[in-house]
């Protein structure tokens, strides 16, 4: 099975709005409504779980229900911080599926995501384990020691920026994030 976990745990504070920035309305739909459609439209997702920030589970429910989004399954409680919500989902959904299973971790405030770029992501996880959306590095990249003054820079054509969605085995992600709690890696990307 192939598993969409959409990350909208975070308030989005920089925002500076009243309300979650996953939340807010866009062309007279809320932005997480446009990110679960395209989850739900793709033929290769049987499933969809959405970590949630506190106090939005029904708001989030209950647009399911009015879009039509029948593949919601699970819905499950933010953490501390994006690592903390990745960790509660993936753990969450290691209780329902097998650990082979394919897990999509996509950050709910990215609507724009492209059946290509889903179907491209589950096809290179089931043939290497793990996938990884990237995206070319067109920004200059110097390298400074002080952070004030560059000693060098990097060739952009070794550079790729990551985006989501990111897949991974359940067993294989839930097995690292253990891993991580252990050694204290609060950040995904590490």
């Amino acid at each position: 099975m192939n598993i969409g976990l959409l990350i909208a745990g975070g308030s989005g504070a920089r925002m500076h709005q009243d309300i979650p920035k996953q939340f807010i309305t866009v062309n007279e739909k809320p932005v997480i409504v446009y990110t679960l459609e395209a989850f739900q439209s793709h033929p290769q997702i049987d499933a969809i779980a959405v970590v949630c920030i506190a106090g939005w589970e029904n708001v989030l429910r209950a647009y399911a229900k009015q879009f039509d989004i029948t593949k919601l399954q699970y819905v499950i409680p933010g953490g501390e911080n994006g690592q903390g919500s990745i960790r509660n989902g993936v753990y969450e959904l290691e209780k329902h599926f097998s650990k082979d299973d394919i897990v999509l971790i996509h950050d709910a405030i990215r609507p724009m995501v492209s059946a290509d770029i889903i179907s491209d992501c589950i096809r290179v996880t089931e043939e290497h384990g793990c996938g990884i959306t990237t995206i070319p590095c067109a920004e200059a990249m110097l390298q400074t020691t002080d952070g004030m003054v560059s000693t060098g820079s990097y060739p952009r054509d070794n550079l790729k920026r990551t985006q989501t969605p990111q897949g991974f085995r359940i067993g294989d992600i839930c097995d690292l994030h253990r891993e991580a709690l252990e050694k204290g890696v609060t950040n995904s990307v590490a």
